[in-house]
């Protein structure tokens, strides 16, 4: 893999057989690693410690532990069966542009978890935040809500902070996009 990174004009500052023992000295796009044992949460410190983008290689499709590897916040995925030169290189140099490369039969399963995951969510949903999230729904703002339900405007951003967390969400208007779509309003 050096070698071939190497003709292809990427900087390649080190390989080590763990990436436990990787010290990022330099300017480095990214860091290729096989997430076994403690490698995935290695990988992931040294994305705290400096602006890298991993690259994660995985034996087949079917190795354990690959929802994890997809959802952990790696730039892309490569699969040593199907790894060729060029696919090593084009997959580097997406993630140095801060792009993401994973296997096209990857996407589908991640949306199908993702999917399944949302619904599950939704169903341990408490009826005071089904009604917090009923009336974000129809439109109405914190104080509104707070005023509607007898709650305290803090009480209503608490419960919408833990609507968002159960739901994985990001936004109100996501947490209710998801639940419509899940058919909980």
């Amino acid at each position: 893999m050096v070698e071939t990174l190497c003709n292809a004009g990427v900087p390649v500052v080190g390989e080590s057989e763990t990436v436990a023992t990787i010290r990022l000295g330099t300017d480095v796009g990214a860091v290729l690693f096989e997430p076994v044992g403690a490698g995935l949460d290695h990988a992931l410190e040294l994305t705290k410690q400096r602006s890298v983008h991993l690259v994660a290689t995985i034996r087949s499709m079917d190795t354990a532990g690959l929802q994890e590897v997809a959802e952990s916040g790696v730039a892309g995925i490569l699969v040593l069966d199907d790894l060729t030169p060029e696919l090593l290189v084009e997959t580097v140099f997406a993630v140095r542009l801060g792009r993401t490369s994973m296997p096209q039969e990857l996407l589908p399963r991640l949306l199908e978890r993702a999917a399944e995951r949302a619904v599950i969510s939704t169903e341990r949903l408490t009826p005071r935040e089904r009604a917090v999230l009923r009336l974000l729904a129809e439109g109405e703002e914190t104080r509104a809500i707070a005023t509607l339900l007898n709650y305290s405007e803090r009480t209503v951003k608490n419960v919408v902070h833990d609507i968002l967390t159960k739901l994985n969400c990001r936004t109100r208007a996501q947490a209710v996009g998801l639940a419509t779509r899940a058919g909980v309003i």
